[in-house]
């Protein structure tokens, strides 16, 4: 009986940090499983983890793409980018 209600309370912490991890960006499997694992815990840390969302991000200058600033190659075309502290308009 106990054993079934601690896994009942898992799976259930689990959907909730997971759901909250997949809100600010980051991988549903993983939050699931710190939020199995460590039920009270995973919660209050999926909560107060960052938002990617709101990370400032630049253009690649040489293929456009959305970078964030402090990426140091360009994720689409490999490109090497400079330290700026200019930030795209799209994510004012």
């Amino acid at each position: 009986m106990g054993g079934s209600i601690y896994i009942f309370l898992a799976v259930a912490f689990g959907i909730a940090t997971a759901v909250i991890g997949r809100t600010k960006g980051s991988s549903v499997t993983l939050w699931f499983m710190i939020g199995a694992i460590v039920p009270g815990i995973g919660l209050l840390v999926a909560m107060a983890y960052r938002n990617d969302g709101e990370e400032p991000r630049r253009p690649c200058p040489r293929c456009g793409r959305e970078c964030m600033l402090h990426d140091a190659l360009c994720v689409g075309c490999g490109n090497e980018l400079d330290y700026t502290t200019e930030v795209s308009a799209a994510t004012r």
